[in-house]
């Protein structure tokens, strides 16, 4: 059986009318422009479809992350949780086509550690491929975006930052997919203190294991470092695809 497509705007469309949420309040077109293509999925290319490491685009970025800082993290911790996921998949779904009782303690530790695995998979995704070693300013809408939700770019940035600080997990801006509004997160792990329908598009990993090679327990300095080397073409793509 061939893997499932990474969901698509039009079909993301299609689940948020199921829900009551209009086209209109997405800001997403109907028209020719939303043919679907592999480039306009949320994700790209995720582990969750493939169920392989997703490439990275770089080593390393100097002046933010060595090799020995990137390297661990990639395979241990996106690796590992990538690697726990689709052992959890595989054992559910034998699960559901068997005819034991789908339940008792270890059962449920499984379906919330599938749901832990699943959003450490993505969101460490969305954080490596928003990074680049080649920084340039903010491009296209998503710079408009932030101005206008925040006051201003740098506005935006010192609530951002300020998240991240306060965080223990991730510090996230994401789209609210119910009333279209950019809000920034503080999540202290994977699958809490997320918004619900949220689109993630700007993704700072702030647990100790993203930066202690480097840092140390100089946290600041590395979320100071973090929003130099955002990667804005993508961030603008992702905001792109509802649109």
């Amino acid at each position: 059986m061939s893997a499932p497509r990474p969901l698509t705007r039009r079909q993301v469309l299609q689940s948020a009318s199921l829900l009551g949420i209009s086209a209109a309040s997405l800001s997403i077109s109907s028209g020719a422009d939303a043919a679907e293509s592999p480039e306009q999925a949320l994700s790209p290319q995720s582990g969750l479809v493939t169920k392989q490491l997703k490439p990275l685009k770089y080593e390393e970025i100097p002046g933010l992350l060595t090799k020995s800082q990137v390297t661990p993290h990639y395979q241990a911790h996106y690796g590992g949780a990538l690697k726990r996921f689709v052992t959890l998949d595989q054992q559910l779904d034998a699960l559901y086509k068997g005819k034991e009782p789908l339940g008792g303690d270890a059962y449920a530790l499984m379906q919330k550690d599938k749901v832990n695995r699943m959003n450490s998979v993505l969101l460490h995704e969305l954080y490596f491929d928003g990074l680049t070693p080649k920084p340039g300013d903010p491009v296209g809408d998503i710079r408009t975006a932030l101005a206008n939700r925040f006051g201003s770019l740098d506005r935006w940035m010192e609530d951002f930052k300020a998240c991240c600080l306060a965080a223990n997990g991730w510090g996230i801006l994401a789209r609210d997919l119910v009333n279209g509004q950019l809000y920034n997160v503080a999540s202290d792990l994977h699958e809490i203190g997320v918004l619900w329908l949220g689109q993630p598009l700007v993704v700072c990993d702030v647990y100790e294991h993203a930066f202690y090679v480097d840092y140390l327990n100089r946290k600041p300095e590395y979320v100071n470092k973090f929003v130099q080397f955002l990667d804005w073409t993508e961030i603008n793509r992702r905001w792109s695809v509802l649109k």
